[in-house]
C-alpha cells in the first residue's frame, strides 16, 4: 500500500506535466521546446507505472485513474490558479474510493 501511495502520485505528476507541455505548446502558444521536457515526463510516467504492485496492467491503470483525477485537480489549483469547487472534490473523492477498491480488494 505504501508503494502505491508513493508511485501513483509520482506517475500522475509526470503525466500531467507532460500533457501540460503539449497543452502549453498547442493551446497557449508556448515554444515547441516545451515538448522536450514534456516527452521526457511522459516517458517517465509510462515507466513509473510499470512499478505498480498490481499483477495486471489493466487493474494498475484503472486504480491509477482515480489518483490521476485527484492530481489533475491539484494541478488545476496549484499551477493554473483555479480552485476546484465542491463538485470537483466530491467527484475526486469518489474516484479515489474506487481506486482503493480496485487495487486493494481481496481476490481469490
Amino acid at each position: 500500500m505504501v508503494k502505491s501511495a508513493l508511485l501513483y502520485p509520482l506517475a500522475a505528476v509526470a503525466e500531467i506535466a507532460g500533457c501540460y507541455a503539449f497543452w502549453g505548446w498547442l493551446r497557449l502558444g508556448r515554444s515547441a521546446w516545451w515538448l522536450v521536457p514534456g516527452v521526457a515526463a511522459l516517458l517517465f510516467f509510462a515507466w513509473a507505472l510499470t512499478w505498480s504492485p498490481a499483477d495486471d496492467a489493466g487493474r494498475a491503470f484503472a486504480a491509477y485513474g482515480g489518483v490521476y483525477i485527484a492530481a489533475s485537480l491539484g494541478w488545476l489549483w496549484l499551477v493554473e490558479g483555479v480552485r476546484p469547487d465542491r463538485w470537483d472534490m466530491a467527484g475526486s473523492g469518489l474516484c479515489l474510493a474506487g481506486a482503493l477498491v480496485i487495487l486493494f480488494a481481496p481476490r481469490g
